[in-house]
């Protein structure tokens, strides 16, 4: 066992041990299972959980709760990572062949029992499961949620009132939530605001107890206490937004952002954001920026973002709904990947035609298999909406008055 460290920064001691709580209420119920520190410089996460989670008396909750820490070698040096992103490791090719269990990097060591701590809890609970990763950012930011497409998770995302960032599997290889998607389940990702900041920990806090409230685990905390606390550190920005395009930082690049830029930030066509290797970055059109670096490792230089119209939204959910993309097969050039019928190939010779945005409307983000062909997938299909359609949030009668 590693020994506990202490940040001067934040004044706090950090504890070292993978399971921070594992809790088991006295009734059963549903399993909410927490990550914090998937990377090394972002503490503020593992220390809401331990405040929040040292309060709760099992005897007042329903289910099970588990705390889980990431990168355990690299939240004792406070660095991002120290051979490999742990959340760009869990790839459908890397898990497929375990990589990790070769022990190459110090990461893989970390991925093994996290990933075999997974697949436990998987196996022990079957019950509706939610996961949640915790995660801060190197700029200034409101704070927001990232998920992956699909129904479950827009519904469940939704509860929160805050800023909700959709498509980020679209442009990422590699994350634990991506990974957990594909097996079904709820899953978030909560930024909670600067890696070092106060704030981040307190917002870590309240929305570990809404998520604890939302689920159904945790009836008994002032929870309107933390959703007005939540909504004042958001700006009452309830909007959803996908991300339209990220800054890939290749390996051996010099990329500086420019100094003074944060999430949600509109900015200008012509505006100076980086260097790449002493070349001058200029955003060429008006947009939205969104999580741009501030930290010495990282691939993502920066995103830009745009709002989606609630129409759309509203239009996406009733096509997910009546399983409109059965139909999409009909079309030239377009079959199913696989008998799962999770995704699809699109042969681009024959159907140029068929754009993004109208894979989005059905659940689908894309990824490029060369010049002539893309392969999307739909999250909505390998949802275990089964474990959670009877819930009262999944069927949207969870208003404010009684969930809180």
């Amino acid at each position: 066992m590693m020994p506990d460290f202490y940040r001067e920064d934040i004044g706090i001691e950090i504890g070292n041990t993978r399971f921070l709580k594992v809790l088991t209420g006295e009734n059963p119920g549903p399993v909410m299972i927490f990550f914090g520190g998937i990377h090394g410089n972002e503490p503020a996460g593992i220390i809401a959980l331990e405040r929040v989670l040292s309060e709760l008396d099992p005897e007042n909750f329903n289910g099970s709760i588990y705390a889980i820490s990431g990168n355990l070698n690299a939240l004792s040096k406070n660095k991002r990572f120290l051979d490999y992103d742990l959340n760009r490791m869990w790839t459908s090719a890397r898990m497929s062949k375990r990589s990790f269990e070769r022990k190459v990097y110090a990461e893989d060591l970390e991925q093994l029992e996290l990933d075999a701590i997974l697949h436990k809890i998987i196996d022990k609970h079957k019950t509706a499961l939610y996961f949640i990763d915790l995660h801060t950012t190197s700029s200034k930011s409101l704070p927001f949620i990232t998920i992956n497409d699909s129904i479950i998770n827009r519904r469940f995302s939704k509860l929160f009132k805050v800023p909700v960032i959709l498509g980020i599997e679209e442009f990422l290889e590699g994350p634990l939530l991506s990974y957990i998607n594909e097996l079904g389940y709820v899953s978030l990702g909560f930024e909670s605001g600067q890696h070092t900041s106060k704030e981040a920990i307190t917002n870590a806090e309240s929305f570990i107890k809404l998520a604890l409230n939302f689920s159904g685990i945790v009836d008994h905390i002032d929870i309107e206490k933390e959703y007005k606390f939540l909504k004042k550190a958001t700006r009452s920005n309830e909007k959803i937004y996908e991300i339209i395009f990220r800054y890939n930082i290749k390996r051996e690049e010099h990329f500086k952002m420019k100094p003074g830029f944060s999430s949600f930030e509109k900015v200008e066509k012509g505006t100076l954001l980086a260097t790449s290797d002493e070349r001058d970055i200029y955003l060429s059109k008006t947009a939205t920026l969104f999580m741009p670096l501030y930290q010495k490792k990282g691939e993502d230089g920066y995103y830009l973002i745009r709002k989606i119209k609630p129409f759309f939204l509203n239009l996406s959910a009733l096509f997910r709904n009546m399983n409109a993309d059965s139909f999409l097969t009909l079309l030239p050039g377009v079959k199913w990947q696989n008998s799962a019928k999770s995704a699809l190939i699109i042969d681009l010779k024959i159907a140029r035609f068929m754009a993004k945005p109208i894979f989005h409307l059905l659940g689908y983000r894309s990824r490029e298999l060369g010049p002539d062909f893309i392969k999307v997938s739909s999250r909505d299909r390998r949802s275990k909406t089964h474990l959670y359609k009877d819930l009262a949030w999944y069927k949207k009668t969870l208003s404010v008055k009684k969930g809180f």
